[in-house]
């Protein structure tokens, strides 16, 4: 495989291979899916639908068990939230990703011009998607495979394959680091 990244060379090292992210949808195979995922790999806590309080509550339950297993630990939110919280990074789009003293900082992107807010922003990584087609947007579009290539040779970090990804599909993708919600929790 040729290489897929020229920045900082110990986030292409130490980022995992694999992400599971949570959704409402996924919400009641977390366990089985943290419980079941490979050993050093990472745990996106999304769950906007929750109010605080309670996400807070989920967020905990869910960091323990990830850790368990020795995965990372992501909160889509804030810097601030994301070290009061206790999270190893932050997950969001270029522009909203603040700057945590240890955090990871890993940006979404849809297109390339989202890419180049990526670069810009210096993210530790970008989620690129939706490579296929997601019941995140149902009758949506996808990149399909060669524009998702074409579009993560742009970035200038790791890029993490999201939407639509399950294992097979990764492997049809031959890309080495994917993300899912339903991929990983089904």
């Amino acid at each position: 495989m040729r290489a897929l990244y020229s920045g900082c060379v110990t986030c292409a090292k130490t980022l995992p291979a694999l992400w599971l992210l949570s959704d409402a949808r996924n919400d009641a195979r977390l366990e089985w899916a943290l419980a079941t995922l490979p050993r050093g790999n990472a745990l996106v806590f999304r769950h906007y639908h929750l109010k605080e309080k309670a996400r807070r509550t989920r967020f905990d339950t869910l960091a323990a068990l990830a850790r368990a297993g020795g995965h990372l630990v992501i909160l889509a939110g804030p810097a601030e939230r994301a070290q009061a919280w206790g999270a190893d990074g932050i997950y969001g789009p270029p522009g909203k990703l603040g700057k945590g003293p240890g955090l990871l900082r890993l940006a979404t992107a849809h297109d390339a011009r989202e890419i180049f807010l990526a670069n810009r922003a210096r993210a530790d990584g970008v989620f690129l998607s939706p490579v296929f087609p997601t019941r995140s947007h149902p009758g949506g579009g996808c990149l399909g495979i060669a524009n998702f290539r074409e579009i993560a040779a742009r970035a200038e970090m790791p890029v993490i394959a999201l939407g639509g990804m399950t294992a097979e599909r990764a492997k049809a993708l031959d890309w080495p680091r994917w993300a899912a919600i339903d991929g990983l929790s089904a």
